[in-house]
């Protein structure tokens, strides 16, 4: 039987991947307590890099913030292992961190990373609400125009 955050990612038309195997010498997420670390999520979908660029050249705004969504998608995947699978055991979404791959004179990073703040909510609800941070990098792994960190509360 489907759990509540479940039937929403149904009703939300989003599909959640498994949660993607780390590429070098660190892991997914480290769960202390009741709080989860998520490594940073790139936008990787199927397995194959989506959203390649820098914002303020090649990746408009809009396509910024649908990086930033396939991140916290991404994300989402991670807490999920974390929960063996029960979504319904997150209690907070505590806090996301944003890298934005941005020129220098960029400066929306803020708006690109509301692509994955607003699937939080959209997904959790006032638990989904959190703290956040939204920087600018000048590189990311494999020319990714976003990556998305996160600290999650669980049951």
């Amino acid at each position: 039987m489907a759990g509540q955050i479940d039937a929403r990612l149904a009703e939300l038309g989003i599909d959640v991947p498994e949660a993607a195997t780390p590429v070098a010498n660190y892991v997914g997420f480290v769960q202390t307590g009741n709080l989860v670390f998520v490594s940073g999520q790139v936008t990787l979908k199927d397995g194959s890099p989506q959203y390649l660029g820098k914002l303020g050249d090649s990746i408009s705004l809009e396509d910024g913030q649908a990086a930033a969504r396939l991140c916290a998608i991404n994300i989402i995947a991670q807490v999920k292992a974390a929960c063996g699978g029960d979504l319904d055991r997150v209690q907070r979404v505590v806090k996301l961190t944003g890298f934005v791959n941005s020129t220098p004179d960029f400066t929306d990073q803020p708006k690109v990373v509301n692509g994955a703040s607003d699937l939080m909510v959209e997904v959790f609800g006032d638990k989904g609400r959190h703290a956040r941070a939204a920087v600018s990098a000048g590189a990311l792994p494999i020319g990714v125009a976003v990556e998305v960190e996160a600290v999650v509360e669980i049951a």
